[in-house]
């Protein structure tokens, strides 16, 4: 048996004045929804040019409100809908903890459709360079519950060099599964949609795009899942899977049906005036 490595014990608390906490979580939150702002500012002028980067400025608003909202309204309807129905004051309580990224994603696609819808935006055009963000934040989010000491893995084989003992996991080596799922919904997700929006004729497909992303994240997070350890209050569900692969089966789906319409229809006309190379862009 290799020896085991212990949690680092990371404060999760960066900075504290007074009563006011600024908290690695939160830090990640913010740092995620800048990059993904300075990014897309880029993204949206490349051919076809989706949306103009003063419509990105405003559109951060609406994106925090959904990612925020969304993301807590997620975990309440999906993970633990008896204790919130119980506890209604618990909800507002996000401090503690509990955010879903499919109720966030949700919320970010309830507010990109109403911001298109207002401004006179082709949804799926701008989805489609806005998926190409979301991966960056993915990764900081898994990291932030890393440091938290939260959401750890199952147990780890004996042979495993990197098994971990959680503070909170007990006194079991376990899988450091929040930095797995930074590297496959983050960093190799990121790359993959990079790789892809570089494409002029992927870009001029409204939707392949956003299908991709739908059947990336399912396919890393449905790998990843296999690694953590089941919310204790949810355990295993049909067929042994978790709520997080569950949730990630409609969404698949969704994927690959916006793949395939997409190669089906006519790709959108690229002015003349666009972008054509992500570093060109201001």
């Amino acid at each position: 048996m290799l020896p085991v490595m212990m949690f680092p014990g990371f404060d999760p608390v960066l900075v504290q004045v007074g009563p006011f906490a600024i908290r690695w979580y939160a830090l990640a939150y913010i740092v995620g929804l800048v990059l993904g702002w300075r990014l897309m500012r880029r993204l949206v002028r490349l051919d076809p040019a989706v949306a103009s980067v003063e419509q990105v400025d405003d559109f951060l608003t609406w994106a925090t409100l959904g990612v925020v909202l969304g993301g807590r309204l997620g975990y309440v309807l999906f993970y633990q809908p008896s204790f919130f129905l119980t506890h209604p004051g618990a909800i507002i309580q996000v401090w503690h903890g509990g955010m879903s990224f499919h109720g966030g994603m949700l919320g970010v696609v309830v507010a990109t459709i109403l911001f298109c819808h207002r401004n006179r935006i082709s949804f799926l055009g701008f989805a489609d360079r806005l998926v190409v963000c979301v991966p960056l934040g993915l990764m900081l989010g898994r990291i932030a519950n890393f440091i938290n000491g939260e959401l750890w893995g199952r147990a780890a084989p004996d042979w495993l060099p990197w098994a971990m003992i959680f503070p909170s996991g007990g006194p079991v080596p376990r899988h450091p599964s929040q930095l797995y799922e930074a590297g496959l919904e983050g960093a190799l997700l990121f790359i993959v949609m990079l790789l892809l929006v570089r494409r002029p004729a992927v870009r001029a497909r409204f939707g392949q795009l956003g299908g991709s992303f739908l059947i990336g994240y399912s396919i890393a997070r449905i790998l990843s899942e296999h690694f953590r350890e089941p919310d204790s209050f949810l355990g295993f569900l049909t067929f042994g899977l978790t709520m997080g692969q569950i949730l990630c089966l409609p969404m698949a789906m969704a994927g690959l049906w916006l793949v395939l319409r997409a190669r089906t229809n006519a790709p959108a006309n690229a002015p003349s005036t666009g972008q054509t190379d992500i570093r060109s862009a201001p």
